[in-house]
């Protein structure tokens, strides 16, 4: 498949405009019914719409009608050794033609071992054996699902002894190879370059603008160990000012995407994340603005 640089993903309602939208949970269903408030698109975990029906699905395909939806996955383990697990394939591509999202991704990380799964996202090597595995599979998720997606760059806390691949590298040519684009969350560049040592603006500008479909923005925590503090990309915040400034910067250089705000522990009042949403737009739209100035 070859590679795509356009961020257009239609579904019924047509494609994600280039504002915020918000993750979907379940204690915001009613409120957002009731209020419909401006967002660009919900996002979900599919795997919590697995099931056949019951009350998610009811109040999913009510919201549905109002929203473009952003289908995010977390357990496929696209980065494992093993093959992909067909049936998880299967219940994917059922949810995707149930609703027909607007955006499709998953993450750089495995998170299934010999039919066992860990419930978490765990990291890779980059290395040149790691990327042909990761870009067959992301193949073989598209082929499957008959969608181009988005991959998500991880947030990361200690390194490999071997990782033979500079990690921006290693994410523009998993998008060459596989026709994929990439989900930048700049707030998991942010995360590792504090607890690596290394410039996330240089990261981030190794980056082309059309690879980039979508942008995640989220808060982080951090943790002494030792006589050191690591950060830990807990989504349980909000967003920090030094991950909104990296936002800026890339809102500058790359243009407006759908921008997603994470938050999924400590989960706060629909109102909270409104307003979190509300700021990336204004920083979206600022640049609009003065592009239009100095025309």
């Amino acid at each position: 498949m070859a590679p795509r640089h356009d961020t257009s993903f239609s579904r019924g309602m047509g494609p994600v405009p280039a504002s915020t939208g918000i993750g979907l949970k379940a204690s915001h269903y009613r409120a957002l019914l009731e209020t419909r408030p401006s967002l660009s698109f919900l996002e979900v975990h599919p795997e919590n719409y697995m099931g056949d029906g019951g009350p998610p699905h009811r109040y999913l395909e009510a919201l549905a009608g109002h929203y473009p939806l952003s289908f995010h996955g977390v357990g496929l383990s696209l980065g494992g050794a093993g093959p992909l697990d067909r049936d998880h394939l299967a219940r994917w591509r059922a949810l995707v033609d149930r609703y027909s999202p607007a955006l499709v991704s998953e993450h750089v990380a495995w998170s299934v071992h010999a039919g066992i799964a860990h419930h978490d996202l765990l990291p890779l090597p980059y290395t040149e054996e790691s990327l042909a595995v990761l870009a067959g599979h992301v193949a073989e998720m598209q082929d499957a699902l008959g969608r181009q997606v988005l991959v998500e760059n991880p947030s990361s806390y200690l390194r490999f002894a071997w990782s033979a691949i500079p990690e921006n590298d290693f994410m523009v040519e998993l998008a060459r190879r596989s026709g994929c684009l990439l989900l930048l969350d700049i707030n998991n560049v942010h995360v590792s370059a504090r607890n690596h040592g290394f410039d996330p603006r240089a990261w981030l500008s190794a980056i082309p603008a059309g690879l980039v479909g979508e942008v995640h923005l989220a808060g982080h925590a951090g943790i002494i160990v030792g006589d050191r503090e690591i950060l830990i990309d807990d989504h349980g915040s909000r967003v920090r000012d030094e991950v909104w400034l990296l936002y800026r910067e890339t809102v500058r250089r790359i243009g407006p995407r759908p921008t997603l705000i994470e938050w999924d522990t400590n989960v706060p009042d629909l109102p909270v994340l409104l307003a979190e949403a509300r700021h990336a737009d204004t920083i979206m739209h600022a640049r609009e603005q003065s592009h239009a100035l100095a025309g």
